[in-house]
């Protein structure tokens, strides 16, 4: 743990390059900067290497998948390892044939591979055919203890379900990072935009609060379409760090590239969760029923 129970982290909001080579090599440098500028544990957006290419059902799009640890893995832990800094690196990781998930890679500050998360919660809606592509996660919800702090990774669909927030908490998590890639669709942006963007932003405020931990919100920006497939998706940034309050203590922009910085510390999540001791009050002897689809109707 870093000294006096601190530690900055750094998002870095990022379009990705048309190619993975140039992509992987903007990260790097974007990685660099950040750790120049005093961030401890870094974190990139969801599939970063590429655009997103779950906008349409493509086999070829399998290509793009590598190993962990594989070539992602090896160029960012030597940048960890140069530069002292913990890296969340996402990955689309191939485990064999036919097996493909959204993933994310944990570098600990010495360059090794302190564990991988893989996506639990998969979408499947317009312009997000992610299904077609990832393998749901079979990892459960890690904490990783790395040099810097204990973190949780977690994965822009998962933002959305309180109980992936509650297990990474339980497991020991001070921050919660959720590496995304989601935006607008073009034909809803008037009348849904700002009602979507809100309410992303709200529930992963309320993940902080409910559980007395800072969240990253890591989000890709640019305007990603292809040929003959329509509007494509715009996305927003607004990448944010929010602490154990739900109070946001930095804000990229909508449409910029940015490395946005910001402290989680330790004793602000102890007087908290003093102060609002959720996790004490719980009654884990009531709570069975989560572990079903519905409850029966028992009167």
């Amino acid at each position: 743990m870093s000294k006096q129970g601190k530690f900055t982290v750094g998002l870095v909001q990022m379009a990705p390059r048309e190619n993975p080579v140039a992509s992987l090599e903007r990260a790097i440098g974007a990685c660099e900067e950040a750790a120049v500028a005093g961030a401890q544990v870094i974190c990139l957006p969801e599939l970063f290497r590429t655009p997103y290419f779950c906008r349409r059902e493509d086999e070829t799009a399998f290509d793009l998948a590598e190993p962990v640890p594989g070539p992602t893995t090896e160029a960012l832990g030597a940048v960890a390892r140069r530069t002292g800094a913990v890296i969340l690196a996402p990955v689309f990781e191939r485990r064999t044939a036919g097996v493909y998930h959204n993933s994310v890679a944990v570098l600990d500050a010495d360059g090794s591979l302190a564990g991988v998360y893989r996506k639990m919660h998969v979408p499947d809606d317009p312009g997000f055919h992610e299904k077609f592509y990832f393998t749901p996660g079979d990892l459960g919800f890690p904490t990783f203890k790395t040099a810097h702090g204990s973190v949780a990774p977690l994965i822009c669909w998962d933002q959305w379900y309180p109980e992936a927030a509650r297990l990474a908490t339980l497991g020991g998590a001070a921050i919660l990072f959720y590496p995304s890639a989601i935006g607008w669709l073009p034909a809803e942006k008037e009348a849904e935009g700002q009602t979507q963007y809100d309410a992303w932003g709200t529930v992963q405020r309320a993940h902080a609060i409910a559980n007395g931990v800072y969240v990253a919100a890591v989000n890709r920006i640019g305007h990603e379409t292809s040929p003959g497939e329509g509007q494509g998706i715009e996305f927003w940034g607004g990448s944010f760090l929010c602490d154990p309050r739900g109070i946001v203590v930095a804000q990229a922009s909508h449409g910029g590239e940015e490395i946005l910085l910001g402290e989680v510390d330790l004793d602000r999540i102890e007087a908290t969760r003093r102060g609002w001791p959720f996790l004490r009050d719980r009654r884990i002897d009531a709570y069975d029923g989560l572990t079903r689809r519905l409850l029966d109707d028992r009167g």
